[in-house]
């Protein structure tokens, strides 16, 4: 049985519209309890079911640079099951900065949506409309 694979054009643009949004996404997973670097990974691949996963060498480099910012903790956990986990806690400076992003990120979706004139209760009526309904 074959896939829908989606266009390269929407795989670009979800992706860059994504990619700048690394650090963000990182820490709203961390706002839910610390969690090693691995288990951070596939919390981001299985909220979006599989649909986008961010490159583990990019996460890393999140991480690092997070920690660097002091908005993560990192410590080493128990060898409880096989070797030792890196672990990331969020800090008060960290979950300041989620806040502040996701305020932005809600202000930059609703010009954008005005921009698009959709809206989620008439998103089908919008969206229908062509050339012939705009006034000359």
């Amino acid at each position: 049985m074959q896939r829908d694979e989606p266009s390269t054009a929407d795989d670009a643009f979800s992706a860059d519209l994504l990619r700048g949004h690394t650090d963000t996404i990182v820490l709203a997973t961390l706002r839910r309890g610390d969690r090693y670097g691995f288990e951070i990974y596939k919390t981001i691949r299985d909220a979006t079911g599989g649909a986008h996963e961010i490159k583990e060498a990019t996460l890393y480099a999140t991480y690092r640079r997070l920690t660097k910012d002091g908005l993560v903790e990192a410590y080493w956990g128990d060898e409880s099951q096989g070797g030792r986990r890196k672990y990331y806690r969020i800090t008060d400076a960290g979950r300041a900065v989620y806040r502040r992003n996701v305020a932005a990120w809600v202000a930059t979706r609703d010009v954008i949506d005005s921009l698009l004139r959709t809206d989620r209760t008439d998103r089908t009526d919008r969206t229908d409309r062509t050339d012939k309904d705009t006034p000359r």
